[in-house]
């Protein structure tokens, strides 16, 4: 997550928290069938576990609410379904930029046998090691936590440290970039496509982005409405909205080949819409997968 220098020291950013409590809060209080059982981000939540959790259970209908876990299990969902599908072909390097307290490298099975590279915020990532130590969780050997500001970091210094890190550019790997590019600028993302574009050939992007106001429903924007405003009060505001046309130009002219676009209602098996909580698809986001190409 980005924290536009506002962010406490040793801190985590307050929409790391927040995306980490709807993960957490949909094992508690929505119905089967489960969109992704995240089993670990309670305990990731410390001492914040009671009042974050506390508005869900309360108040879990609420569209802001329900519009959260929706957000964040469906985008979560689809990109692990997307490196299982990797995996399976031998894929074994998982980049996820923007990490904040996300917890596959300590709850999948395929943890096991992929490489994970958690990049975010230096801040947040100090915050994350006192946590995991505080509660005795280890990080695997697997796993390497990378601190990097996406605001200064250029796509060189993003692939050093990432291949400081264990990183093998050479191999593909899947590279996730979720709740991310609405917190940066237009340079910032550039530079990190840039980077992904000169990973090996083989190597998928699944980046979220936010939709003008135009192009979203209207509990899409109601939702972002609630959302950005809280964010921007904690120094974390929303500053990059694309549509299906200018992500597809952006990922093209960094060198990678846009292979879907994919909305909240398409990111998982239509089956797991047959609900009976207040968990519905909305038009706010879409995930965009991109590849690099062979050269």
């Amino acid at each position: 997550m980005v924290n536009n220098g506002q962010q406490r020291h040793g801190q985590p950013s307050r929409t790391a928290l927040m995306a980490a409590a709807a993960r957490a809060a949909h094992l508690l209080v929505d119905d089967a069938p489960t969109i992704l059982a995240d089993t670990v981000a309670l305990a990731l939540l410390a001492d914040q576990a009671d009042e974050l959790l506390g508005y869900h259970r309360s108040h879990g209908v609420h569209p802001v609410l329900a519009g959260a876990r929706t957000t964040a299990v469906t985008r979560g969902r689809y990109t692990e379904d997307r490196l299982a599908a990797l995996a399976a072909r031998g894929v074994d390097q998982y980049v996820i930029l923007g990490a904040g307290l996300d917890s596959f490298a300590y709850r999948s099975e395929l943890a096991d046998r992929v490489r994970v590279f958690e990049v975010d915020q230096p801040s947040t990532q100090e915050w994350k090691r006192a946590l995991l130590a505080s509660t005795a969780t280890p990080v695997p050997s697997s796993t390497a936590l990378v601190p990097v500001d996406f605001e200064q970091a250029s796509a060189r210094s993003l692939t050093e440290l990432l291949v400081g890190a264990g990183f093998d550019p050479a191999r593909p790997a899947l590279v996730g970039c979720l709740g991310v590019t609405m917190y940066l600028g237009p340079d910032a993302i550039g530079r990190i496509l840039a980077a992904v574009a000169g990973f090996a050939p083989g190597t998928e992007l699944v980046v979220e982005h936010l939709l003008p106001a135009g192009l979203c429903d209207e509990a899409g924007r109601a939702y972002a409405a609630a959302v950005m405003a809280a964010a921007a009060e904690h120094g974390e505001p929303w500053r990059t909205f694309l549509d299906i046309e200018q992500m597809d130009a952006l990922l093209s002219a960094h060198g990678l080949r846009p292979v879907e676009y994919v909305r909240q209602r398409e990111a998982v098996d239509p089956a797991l819409w047959e609900r009976t909580d207040a968990l519905r698809p909305f038009e706010l986001s879409v995930l965009a997968r991109a590849s690099v190409p062979r050269r």
